[in-house]
């Protein structure tokens, strides 16, 4: 299944397959989430879900119950389960893909 995923502030989008996750298929669209680590324990990747569903691919991602409670995600460490709007101020387009 193939979900559609939209980056606000600035309205970025790109598409994911729900298997990978959701900063890989960012990268594959030409789209940067800022990130460090890749495997959800520094933080540097966090982001709001605004609408939708995403779930982690790690039992413990590096998030407390209030986050994962309001929303917040790793794209690192998180796959699409539905369409997603989600709050990356940092996200940007590239052409270096």
């Amino acid at each position: 299944m193939v979900f559609q995923i939209r980056v606000e502030p600035k309205g970025l989008s790109f598409e994911t397959d729900g298997e990978a996750s959701l900063l890989l298929s960012a990268a594959r669209a030409g789209v940067v989430l800022p990130s460090s680590c890749r495997n959800g324990t520094c933080r540097s990747c966090i982001y709001q879900v605004q609408n939708g569903t995403a779930r982690h691919l790690i039992e413990w991602p590096g998030l407390s119950r209030e986050e994962k409670r309001q929303g917040y995600i790793l794209p690192c460490v998180a796959v699409a389960t539905s369409d997603l709007v989600i709050v990356a101020p940092g996200a940007k387009f590239t052409t270096n893909c």
